[in-house]
């Protein structure tokens, strides 16, 4: 018997006799067996294999893949939006700054100093001690005017750009809601150190602690990869030398709070064990820090307004 006589069978059903075959794995389905297909038919195994989920791809700290930086955009809008806000209404600046604690007048005049003031009518505490706790991160959005301060064109110019060069690359190596939740961190531990080490009464705005946070999370992230030396190490060499810098005439508090919140959390997210723990050790980092810096921002709050903390 020739080869052109000899009768092929369904690889599930050997006794049934049949001429199609998958157009997958090439083996013969019987009627049975056969399952369309865009073109042509398939088995059943073919068909199981192609509906099985495909395990999605991971950023190196195990978040979720994005090919464009939002997050970094959207910071970067509310940033500049606040400004030109701040421009048209600069009242927003003393609303919303940071400020631990500030003593007001009757008639809304903050009053300097200390001792005995003769005042005809009551006075009030601003400020994060007078139950504004919204200032640790407002304060973070916003940047002096041009036309109070000579600086605050520069400020905001500098921290824009940083923002803009190293935001883009920390968020596509941490995801979008870990980078989101580094930057919310960095501006609030900026705060926290602000109102622990600064004068209480000394009013302070931008975003330098959360950008700070960003630096120090592209440094780690890059020294997890084992790429330190290069753009990576001139941007970090840049970023201590501002801090340096830059405390003759800025926020230094801020500046460090920032940077030692992103580094800890960068640490957590970079180290973290590559399996199931990986989420808990990053989510329990985070948490905790949160907690840290409540605590201690209530400790101080308590400590300047004589043992009450105002909620």
């Amino acid at each position: 018997m020739d080869s052109e006589s000899t009768a092929t069978t369904c690889y599930r059903h050997p006794a049934v006799e049949c001429h199609v075959r998958c157009t997958r794995c090439k083996r013969y389905v019987c009627p049975d067996c056969m399952r369309e297909a865009p073109v042509g038919h398939r088995c059943p195994e073919c068909v199981r294999e192609g509906t099985r989920p495909v395990r999605q791809a991971r950023t190196l700290v195990g978040g979720r893949i994005s090919t464009t930086p939002v997050v970094t955009y959207v910071l970067f809008a509310l940033n500049v939006l606040a400004y030109l806000a701040v421009l048209v209404r600069p009242g927003l600046v003393d609303r919303f700054a940071m400020v631990g604690s500030r003593l007001i007048g009757p008639d809304g005049t903050p009053l300097a100093g200390g001792g005995v003031f003769l005042s005809p009518g009551p006075l009030r505490w601003e400020g994060v001690a007078g139950g504004e706790w919204e200032r640790l991160l407002t304060g973070a959005f916003l940047h002096r005017s041009p036309f109070e301060d000579t600086f605050g064109l520069v400020h905001i110019t500098l921290n824009m750009v940083v923002l803009w060069q190293l935001g883009r690359v920390v968020e596509l190596m941490l995801g979008r809601v870990r980078f989101a939740v580094l930057y919310l961190l960095s501006a609030l531990g900026g705060s926290v150190l602000e109102l622990v080490l600064a004068d209480p009464g000394q009013v302070s705005v931008g975003a330098s602690g959360a950008v700070f946070g960003v630096g120090a999370a592209y440094y780690v992230l890059h020294r997890r990869l084992g790429a330190v030396r290069g753009r990576a190490g001139r941007f970090t060499a840049g970023l201590l030398l501002w801090l340096v810098v830059s405390a003759w005439f800025t926020s230094w508090q801020g500046h460090l709070g920032g940077l030692l919140v992103g580094g800890a959390l960068a640490l957590a997210y970079a180290y973290a064990p590559r399996d199931g723990r990986r989420g808990a050790v990053q989510a329990g980092t985070g948490a905790g820090l949160v907690v840290l810096l409540v605590v201690t921002a209530a400790v101080k709050v308590s400590e300047l307004t004589g043992g009450s903390v105002p909620l």
